[in-house]
């Protein structure tokens, strides 16, 4: 069992090695300009040993949004079967904002870097935009198996997923981009509970 763990403790700290490498390159010559071999030679790591962790340096650029799809699969799978789809899709908004609101130093400049990449490589933009629609079919999957329709003809569920994806969007985008990590959260906070003010009263959404 220690010997797991410590494997396990060694694998994550390398891939958090290879994480802060690529993001440092990235900003320092660009991403276009920053190789897979530049990366894995920053580490003392072969290349090979790089695709271990990582499909490809989109794949760390895409990370937070993995993540956050986990957490809130991971939430919708815990509410109560009865839930109204809205109510338990601002649960899933909660666990990404105490995930964030966890997070060590080193995540949250982990974090901010990604965002400037972002605001710096617009190509990025298209990327993140692509693996949000992906990660909303997901939650649309989700919400039509809760709510007994077929995900594929039922727009209502699809509204429901876009107007909740939306309320992360804004809190973490508006009414600027830039910010401290503690304004980030704070923002998605105000976004979520503005959503849930908003819906009007009798809606079972």
């Amino acid at each position: 069992m220690t010997t797991v763990g410590l494997r396990e403790r060694k694998k994550e700290k390398t891939r958090l090695a290879i994480l802060d490498a690529a993001l440092d390159l990235f900003l320092e010559q660009g991403y276009e300009s920053t190789t897979v071999e530049q990366i894995a030679g920053a580490v003392e790591i072969s290349p090979r040993t790089f695709f271990r962790y990582f499909t490809g340096k989109d794949h760390l650029v895409l990370l937070f949004h993995d993540h956050a799809e986990d957490l809130m699969l991971e939430a919708l799978a815990s509410r109560p079967p009865d839930e109204p789809p809205f109510t338990c899709l601002m649960q899933a908004m909660r666990a990404v904002l105490a995930d964030l609101q966890g997070a060590t130093p080193e995540d949250a400049e982990r974090f901010l870097k990604l965002r400037r990449l972002l605001d710096e490589h617009p190509r990025l933009v298209g990327l993140s935009v692509a693996r949000g629609a992906r990660t909303e079919q997901h939650l649309a999957e989700v919400i039509a198996a809760r709510r007994g329709v077929d995900p594929a003809q039922d727009q209502l569920t699809h509204l429901i997923v876009a107007w909740a994806m939306s309320t992360m969007r804004v809190g973490f985008e508006c009414p600027r981009r830039e910010g401290t990590f503690e304004e980030v959260q704070h923002r998605m906070a105000e976004s979520i509970a503005l959503a849930e003010r908003s819906l009007r009263p009798g809606w079972d959404l």
